[in-house]
């Protein structure tokens, strides 16, 4: 099965993505004619929390918290690298494969966004940035644009939305239990 992956990737790494509009979750107003997240919570405080919390979302951890299994093309997430997330039971399993297209890496931000690659069930972006404020709240901010791209999520409606929703959730609520050691 891993074999397979590999294989996977390397086809992934001459497919484009999905979308056309690409870095487009850093833009102040997402584009049209998607469904939008925007969630900004508390991770906790402090330069440690920070620190941790950027560790887990580089090192895939958030993901991997949250239920999924994560097989990329090397490395921590940076702009080209090749992801496919697994979610789902052996024989019932799908695969989500993205690619990373940009990164943050400030002082008191970092992060990064992927976009949808062929065999993803949506189209669009989806950004994850840890940041820091000046009273040194952490906070993890997700944004994301995506419409159904295959007939299932087609077919799932309003439900493929509280898909998203879930998935959220699980992303925000591991990266705070790693936030906080």
């Amino acid at each position: 099965m891993r074999r397979d992956l590999t294989r996977v990737i390397s086809e992934l790494n001459a497919a484009s993505l999905t979308y056309q509009e690409v870095g487009a979750t850093q833009a102040e107003s997402m584009p049209q004619g998607y469904g939008h997240v925007h969630r900004d919570v508390s991770l906790g405080s402090g330069r440690e929390a920070f620190e941790r919390a950027t560790a887990a979302l580089f090192g895939w951890r958030m993901h991997e918290e949250a239920g999924l299994t994560v097989v990329h093309s090397g490395g921590k997430p940076a702009a080209g690298i090749i992801v496919v997330l697994r979610a789902g039971w052996p024989l019932l399993e799908l695969n989500i494969p993205c690619r990373v297209v940009y990164t943050v890496d400030e002082a008191d931000r970092r992060g990064f966004a992927y976009g949808t690659l062929p065999g993803h069930p949506e189209r669009g972006e989806e950004a994850f940035v840890i940041a820091m404020t000046e009273t040194g709240d952490v906070r993890i901010q997700v944004r994301a644009f995506s419409r159904p791209a295959s007939l299932v999520a087609r077919a799932g409606g309003p439900l493929t939305r509280l898909v998203q929703q879930y998935a959220t959730d699980r992303y925000v609520t591991a990266l705070r239990r790693l936030a906080h050691g």
